[in-house]
């Protein structure tokens, strides 16, 4: 039977052979099936699709959304329509949490700018402020030592 091994195809790919066997378990990848001697073959493509996974991933796409991507690329209904209408999703997705990085920077660059970096940790504004909610919900923070 023709075919490549996995090590064949995760080779090719970039990938770890344990990666792609995670990919199969996933149900990304299907080998066509086993050899005599018991390993699994892929077909000649397992390449490609892997490079997609992988490049897929490589943009923040989820386990989830690549399966869909990839169920796209093969139905014959599926329009560029259906493919762009992902992407949208997937940048709108990214704003989001591009937005939320931002608000955790802030939050972050606040609780930097209330410690001098001097001193006993146990009088540290920062873990006092996270131990506490005072600080995280607030915008400002006032240089007040905890009590």
């Amino acid at each position: 039977m023709n075919g490549l091994t996995i090590g064949k195809v995760a080779k090719g790919a970039g990938l770890g052979i344990e990666t792609v066997r995670f990919y199969e378990r996933e149900g990304l990848i299907t080998p066509l099936a086993r050899s005599a001697s018991n390993y699994r073959l892929y077909a000649d493509d397992g390449i490609t699709r892997l490079r997609f996974i992988k490049r897929a991933k490589t943009l923040g796409f989820t386990l989830r959304e690549i399966k869909e991507l990839l169920f796209l690329r093969v139905d014959p209904d599926a329009t560029k329509g259906d493919v762009k209408e992902q992407i949208e999703e997937k940048i709108d997705d990214i704003k989001k949490r591009i937005r939320d990085l931002k608000k955790i920077q802030k939050t972050l660059e606040t609780l930097d700018a209330c410690c001098d970096g001097h001193g006993s940790a146990d009088e540290c504004p920062i873990l006092a402020a996270l131990e506490g909610t005072e600080l995280l919900e607030s915008k400002s923070y006032s240089k007040q030592k905890p009590h």
